[in-house]
């Protein structure tokens, strides 16, 4: 089946992150858990956590198409030390819309506009149980440091970077 990313989709689904405790929502292209490989909208609100985790048992590796909007991934040594930051944003003049992430590397996304639509694609099937290994570094989801975890990562970014704004406009856009 042919399925296509409408306005009204996003739109649809930008309001159902607003609902969700989480802010943010996937939806699925994939038929089915034991579908390979897994597409998917990913919608993130400024604001959302995502643990850091990495997919290695099985090793799966991972990519993300920024459709619009903005956001930082992080990438952790094993003992959650930052190493890397890759901003990566739709329509941005020197930024790529596009990470692809090898198996087994501990990262996490932020969102630096107020929404983030991707399309992300990784290996099925998904198995809950082994599909990801959230850091034992990092506090879970719903646990009161989150707020002071996220600040800590958030507050090593460098003085004008894109965190916080809207890209600007593609140039070629307007042709």
């Amino acid at each position: 089946m042919i399925q296509l990313a409408t306005p009204e989709l996003i739109a649809e689904l930008v309001e159902r992150a607003r609902q969700s405790p989480r802010q943010r929502i996937n939806h699925n292209f994939h038929a089915g858990p034991a579908d390979n490989p897994h597409r998917f909208l990913n919608v993130l609100l400024r604001g959302t956590y995502i643990r850091p985790h990495r997919h290695s048992a099985p090793p799966k590796s991972e990519g993300f198409v920024i459709l619009s909007g903005a956001a930082s991934v992080l990438i952790f040594s094993d003992t959650g030390e930052v190493t890397a930051r890759h901003a990566i944003a739709a329509h941005h003049p020197s930024l790529s819309p596009l990470i692809d992430l090898p198996a087994g590397v501990w990262h996490t996304v932020i969102a630096e506009s107020d929404v983030v639509v991707c399309y992300e694609v990784k290996p099925g099937p998904w198995e809950p149980a082994t599909d990801k290994e959230f850091a034992a570094w990092a506090p879970p989801e719903g646990d009161a440091a989150v707020a002071a975890f996220l600040e800590r990562l958030t507050s090593s970014f460098p003085s004008g970077d894109p965190r916080g704004s809207e890209p600007p406009p593609d140039p070629s856009a307007a042709r």
